[in-house]
């Protein structure tokens, strides 16, 4: 029964190269969409968890530290997980990879889906535990900055972080888990600088998550139309910058679970 359902996803399967048995199985789908939840509930967890023990401690937790935290967080999901899912994390990465055919189209609205109940949980995890303090950690333009401005850092901020994920996944470039490094680094570096302008969100779920459990929608938008939008425009910049999307790619949207899998049992006595 298993080959039969893993020769038809493989007829439909559209990505640039032939998929590892494991992720065209659909009996193990559930899976990739428990990683995306969890990590996502992870992520959602301490971005927008910094900001609501911020305010709860009277500043204990400076700005510095609330965006370095996603940085390190994501780059211990990718480590500990990436093998799975891929470690998406956010529908605009999910999007972009999609996009430029390393990831099956009929595989994005379960990952979306796995990606919000996960942020959505985070959100209510921390209302339940502190109340809406802090605004539950929500995004949103900074003092002084116009939607249009905190829309456009958005769109930058998370092309750059397209590219980044898009660029250390292929070819010449693909360093494996490595790649971490620098997402992690990436996120940081962004929030470092511009988090006082737009919250370097760079994610719909991770802003869109503490808006719905707060029932706040004033700036939503924002945090949904501007990764999208960049998103669209870092797989634009990847194709000029490196051309044909790569098996490399591939493998790192899908995650390659199957690979170790293999490789285990090949070192194993």
């Amino acid at each position: 029964m298993r080959k039969p359902k893993i020769a038809a996803a493989r007829a439909r399967h559209g990505t640039s190269r032939p998929s590892s048995v494991d992720f065209l199985d659909p009996s193990i789908e559930w899976r990739r969409l428990f990683a995306e939840c969890w990590g996502t509930f992870l992520l959602v967890l301490v971005a927008a968890g910094a900001g609501v023990v911020a305010a709860r401690s009277h500043g204990a937790v400076t700005l510095g530290m609330q965006v370095v935290a996603p940085g390190l967080m994501v780059m211990a999901i990718i480590y500990f997980m990436g093998t799975v899912s891929g470690a998406h994390l956010n529908p605009a990465v999910t999007l972009a990879f999609a996009i430029r055919r390393n990831f099956p189209w009929q595989r994005v609205p379960g990952y979306v889906l796995a990606q919000l109940a996960g942020g959505v949980a985070a959100a209510l995890f921390l209302r339940a535990m502190f109340g809406t303090v802090g605004a539950l950690g929500a995004t949103y333009p900074g003092s002084g900055i116009s939607s249009t401005q905190a829309l456009a850092m958005e769109v930058v901020l998370t092309a750059g972080l397209v590219n980044t994920i898009l660029g250390t996944a292929s070819g010449a470039r693909n360093i494996g888990t490595n790649g971490a490094i620098a997402v992690g680094g990436y996120i940081a570096l962004a929030g470092l600088w511009a988090a006082p302008i737009s919250g370097a969100s760079m994610n719909p779920v991770r802003s869109l998550a503490p808006d719905l459990v707060r029932g706040d929608f004033a700036t939503t938008w924002i945090y949904i139309v501007g990764p999208i939008l960049g998103a669209l425009i870092g797989v634009a910049f990847e194709a000029i910058l490196r051309g044909k999307p790569s098996s490399a790619g591939t493998m790192a949207a899908e995650g390659d679970l199957g690979l170790d899998d293999a490789k285990s049992e090949t070192h194993t006595p």
